[in-house]
């Protein structure tokens, strides 16, 4: 479908964004709020654009019932969601806000690993329970030369190392091959890595090749002194073997800032002193999301300009 000079091409916006970011998208797009796939029959045929975010990715009967649709700009860096094989057969356009986030996720990854670690969440119920001067204070485990084997590394990855680092800690890593200019150990396989270290990060896309890839046999080999950190997806841990080993404290504890299913958090999870919490919010800083609202606007005005996706995935 073609527009005309002064018309808006038609964006369908999945998930919801800051204030700022909606109005800058209907400055330059006329905007569609996806309210259902009832709601959208009477403009689908006119959407050119979708922002999404890269947990709701976009589902295959949406994408389906949009005949003109160019571009899926995502507002995250997972394409897990998103069909990318159909979307790269019918010529629809995939970017991502990779390079923008990469620091606050890392962050998380690095403050997650503290917490645990610390116990700063736990002691934090601990003190407003009154517990404080009645029963004795819990101790927690240091980080200083503490061993950290990151699964992945990608730019995350090795922003991760970097704090690492600067804690004193010993890094190691694991991934699909030996990375060119990297003097920290690497392991090809992750239950060695896993067996080798104190912590344990993922830091790997949710794809196929990584659903499950921390198993029993990756939990058993950190073992009840080990501590697995995952800022990564959700599928890329088996959740019940991981809920059942913190359950048993086969494993010392865990930070978890991503899930199977979101937004529901395996029950038994909830009451566990050893595990760390959070909703999927690694790059929930408002100066992130931010540049990441500005970065999706961008790519889909370089994609109705005719020019280059400033971050393309396809």
């Amino acid at each position: 479908m073609t527009s005309t000079a002064t018309s808006k091409p038609d964006i369908l916006m999945i998930d919801p964004m800051p204030d700022d970011i909606t109005q800058r998208l209907a400055d330059h797009f006329t905007l569609h709020r996806y309210r259902g796939m009832d709601a959208l029959g009477p403009v689908a045929s006119s959407i050119r654009g979708v922002t999404t975010g890269g947990g709701a990715g976009l589902k295959p009967e949406i994408m389906a019932a949009l005949p003109h649709l160019e571009i899926i700009s995502v507002n995250g860096v997972g394409t897990d969601q998103i069909d990318l094989v159909e979307a790269k057969r019918r010529g629809i356009r995939v970017a991502t806000t990779q390079g923008v986030l990469d620091d606050d996720v890392a962050d998380m990854a690095i403050g997650l690993m503290i917490d645990v670690m610390r116990g700063i969440s736990a002691n934090d119920r601990f003190v407003r329970a009154g517990h404080w001067g009645k029963l004795p204070v819990p101790n927690s485990h240091a980080l200083t030369g503490k061993k950290v084997g990151i699964v992945g590394f990608g730019q995350i990855g090795s922003i991760i190392a970097e704090r690492a680092d600067a804690l004193r800690m010993a890094v190691a890593y694991y991934a699909r091959h030996r990375k060119d200019g990297v003097s920290y150990p690497y392991f090809d396989s992750i239950v060695a890595l896993a067996d080798h270290v104190d912590v344990l990060i993922l830091a790997v896309p949710g794809t196929p090749e990584t659903r499950n890839m921390v198993n029993r046999a990756v939990i058993d080999a950190l073992g009840p002194n080990g501590y697995l950190i995952n800022i990564a997806r959700g599928s890329v841990v088996d959740e019940p073997e991981l809920v059942a080993a913190l359950t048993e404290k086969r494993i010392a504890g865990a930070g978890l800032d991503v899930f199977v299913d979101e937004p529901h958090v395996p029950e038994a999870l909830l009451a566990l002193d050893n595990v760390v919490l959070q909703a999927h919010r690694g790059t929930s800083t408002v100066e992130v999301r931010t540049a990441m609202g500005h970065l999706v606007i961008d790519n889909l005005l370089a994609q109705f300009a005719g020019k280059p996706l400033l971050t393309p995935v396809i």
